[in-house]
């Protein structure tokens, strides 16, 4: 019972962090962004110095990614609440599935009330995306849990 209240903790914990990152204002989203894409644009030129990429293109990419990678988190840590890791079934997996995507469209819709932010469909199939991707990575790792059980 104790792990399942820390897990469910987890759950709320990166909701407020999705939740606080929404409710910036699009001047202190951007940014956030904009610093982390000059870093990510630096350390590939130096790394592969004479490559060059697009600033833009590549700061929407940091930011549909940062979407993708946040949800992908929240899914992985539905999946660990709401089952056991050795025994996923189909339910739990779902029902993970189904909070994500409640979550993320609720969280487009918050981010109509904030200055400069806009609620994006776009945003939310991203974000279902990443999910879809944590819970799959779960699912596959509760059968290879599984399968090394029976090995033994």
């Amino acid at each position: 019972m104790k792990n399942k209240k820390l897990a469910w903790a987890a759950v709320i914990g990166w909701m407020s962090i999705i939740f606080i990152l929404s409710h910036q204002p699009a001047s202190v989203s951007s940014g956030l962004s904009s610093g982390i894409t000059e870093f990510l644009l630096g350390t590939i030129a130096d790394l592969f110095p004479g490559s060059a990429a697009e600033a833009e293109g590549f700061h929407t990419l940091v930011r549909k990614n940062a979407h993708f990678i946040a949800y992908l988190i929240l899914g992985v840590l539905l999946a660990n609440a709401l089952g056991r890791w050795g025994n996923l079934s189909v339910q739990p997996l779902l029902s993970a599935f189904a909070i994500a995507v409640l979550y993320a469209a609720s969280d487009e819709f918050h981010q109509l009330f904030i200055e400069g932010r806009s609620g994006e469909v776009r945003d939310v199939l991203i974000d279902s995306a990443g999910a879809a991707t944590g819970i799959a990575g779960c699912w596959i790792a509760g059968l290879l849990i599984r399968k090394k059980k029976l090995e033994k």
